[in-house]
């Protein structure tokens, strides 16, 4: 069970583009604040538990945490997060599912769409965009190292995984949407760090892209749509060639 889910694929370039450490933070603290919506206790809330988790394997400050829960609880007084779900279409005609956590959606509307636009993107209705993804559970575990065992692999599939997807210092696990904190578990159990635990649009109907030219193009309208502070994540159905990502 090694397939090839290429969740990662369009992220090569992730990484560089998360050094923006302000820009992570803010979307860790609204993901925290709306978790905490349903409960300010995270032994009680396992939703606010894995959205602190998550914010801090990302370095987000305690104090920033602290107040995202104020927040989210009522305690502190503000605008409420909203989340709200984007399409179009890009270099390619690669879909494009644009995920924004807000406090005001005509801002966010119109800096995505301006953003889009400028770079070569078309803006379309979600509906014509969003059949083409199911939503997923994705967990990304990292380890020096790491190679999958055959016993390593029969647990996560006992968990709940569908797919699998091992690399020298990381798995990548796609799991149904209901199944992939077992996942988590399993992997940090296993002495993993975890780097992306829940739920993301993953495309069941994929877009080859075996140029350069068009994949550099749709990689620079997805750095300049997730520079917009209210995008939390871009997911597209591009499905590059590994020797043209290697490129990137």
């Amino acid at each position: 069970m090694s397939g090839h889910s290429k969740w990662a694929n369009i992220r090569v370039r992730k990484t560089a583009q998360d050094a923006k450490r302000g820009k992570i933070y803010t979307r860790h603290a609204r993901l925290v604040e709306m978790a905490a919506r349903g409960g300010a206790d995270p032994e009680m809330n396992p939703g606010l538990r894995t959205a602190i988790d998550n914010a801090k394997a990302d370095g987000v400050p305690n104090a920033n945490i602290e107040r995202a829960i104020k927040k989210g609880s009522g305690e502190l007084k503000g605008e409420q997060i909203a989340v709200e779900t984007y399409a179009a279409y890009g270099p390619g005609n690669v879909a494009m599912v644009i995920e924004c956590l807000t406090d005001n959606k005509n801002r966010t509307l119109s800096n995505v769409r301006s953003a889009l636009e400028r770079r070569g993107g078309r803006w379309t209705e979600s509906g014509s965009v969003l059949w083409m993804f199911k939503q997923k559970g994705v967990v990304i575990g990292t380890k020096p190292g790491l190679a999958g065992s055959e016993e390593m692999e029969l647990q996560l599939i006992d968990a709940g995984a569908e797919d699998i997807e091992w690399s020298p210092d990381h798995v990548e696990v796609v799991t149904d949407a209901a199944q992939w904190p077992a996942v988590r578990d399993v992997l940090k159990s296993a002495g993993c760090d975890i780097s992306t635990a829940g739920l993301k649009f993953v495309p069941t109907q994929k877009v080859a892209v075996s140029d350069l030219a068009t994949a550099q193009h749709l990689m620079n309208l997805i750095e300049a749509v997730e520079e917009d502070e209210d995008v939390s994540e871009v997911h597209t159905n591009a499905e590059i060639a590994d020797e043209i990502a290697a490129q990137l």
